[in-house]
């Protein structure tokens, strides 16, 4: 009885200092968080002091006929709306990654593992090449594209029982993805020689320059919805990890919550690609970085991914918008040369462990 007691104890007070930890890095985050913003806001090609970040911040006036009117200005129409917009994008797509990690239990998983990138970079190259104006056809497309490529996966891989497997998505997925992408690659031959061709070519490498406070006021819903329902299906994620059979058996239904999950993910991938173009590997790296401070339990990772991702995202367009000045990258290619690396560290390590 004794030591039973003394395990329970030991028990406890475990279960105290990770509490305590988790704590710590939450409050961590957040500052990290609010100096991104900040520092986001600061730099570009032309520096903007930071006093005068505060000063707009706190709804001050700049004095007239100083340089502070057109650095107000600058903040307010182009360097905000994008770190903000890097914020939400960066989140979505972490969050996405953590979640598809969680649902195929596999730290390789990302959120175009489904072909959803590849089916939103076909819709969003149409409405591009259509010459289809306003704010909302660009997202619009891509999402229509991206859910009509995970709906074939997803219908490619459900069985007779109504079930799905797990390996026939991934193949699946890999299959429709690159269908897509030869559509898109077809788009682009066509529109040869054209203005539109060099604006799907750089959309399809992503980028935060088409930000605005329209598309923040339209996608900031978006991924406070989205983000809040996967984090409600957290506890689904932590049983679906033991397998469905152990899910079942803990009063989880694992082909419903695996759907809403995943139409979720979809949604909020798809939205993401519509507004940055796509972005790979932040729902790659981003995730698995996080499991490893944060551990397995996902009632606390997928709040850590979703501000780390977003953290990320803003650094990452920072690098992209000075390293080459005064020419501006593309963000993809600044995370892909991140990422790339790491995905192949990943690949390394699971191979020897398997």
């Amino acid at each position: 009885m004794g030591r039973t007691e003394k395990n329970f104890q030991r028990q406890l007070s475990w279960n105290a200092k990770k509490t305590h930890s988790i704590r710590w890095i939450f409050i961590l985050l957040m500052i990290l968080l609010a100096a991104t913003l900040v520092i986001g806001v600061v730099v570009g090609p032309v520096p903007i002091p930071i006093r005068e970040v505060f000063s707009y911040l706190l709804g001050r006036k700049p004095a007239v006929g100083g340089s502070g009117r057109i650095q107000h200005l600058i903040i307010s129409q182009i360097r905000l709306p994008r770190v903000l917009l890097g914020l939400l994008v960066g989140c979505e797509l972490a969050i996405s990654g953590g979640t598809m990690q969680g649902l195929f239990r596999n730290p390789l998983a990302s959120p175009y593992i489904l072909g959803m990138a590849s089916g939103a970079s076909t819709g969003a190259s149409l409405v591009i090449l259509l010459n289809l104006h306003g704010v909302a056809f660009l997202p619009l497309g891509a999402f229509i594209g991206g859910s009509l490529a995970v709906g074939i996966v997803y219908q490619l891989a459900r069985q007779r029982d109504r079930k799905t497997s797990v390996y026939t998505l991934i193949l699946a997925g890999v299959a429709v993805g690159a269908l897509f992408s030869a559509i898109t690659s077809f788009l682009i031959f066509l529109s040869a020689g054209t203005d539109r061709m060099m604006d799907v070519i750089f959309w399809t490498m992503g980028g935060l320059g088409r930000a605005s406070w329209t598309y923040l006021c339209v996608l900031a819903p978006i991924v406070a919805v989205g983000s809040l329902l996967l984090m409600a299906f957290s506890r689904d994620l932590n049983a679906l990890a033991m397998g469905e059979e152990g899910a079942f058996h803990l009063g989880i239904n694992p082909e419903k919550s695996k759907r809403i999950m995943l139409g979720v993910a979809t949604f909020l991938t798809s939205s993401a690609v519509g507004f940055a173009g796509t972005i790979g590997f932040v729902g790659l790296i981003i995730p698995h970085i996080m499991r490893l401070i944060m551990g397995p339990d996902h009632r606390f990772l997928l709040p850590a991914t979703a501000i780390a991702g977003a953290i990320f995202l803003v650094w990452a367009d920072m690098v992209a918008r000075t390293v080459v000045q005064p020419a501006e990258l593309p963000v993809g290619i600044i995370t892909a040369f991140l990422g790339a690396p790491f995905f192949l560290y990943l690949l390394k390590t699971r191979k020897v462990r398997m």
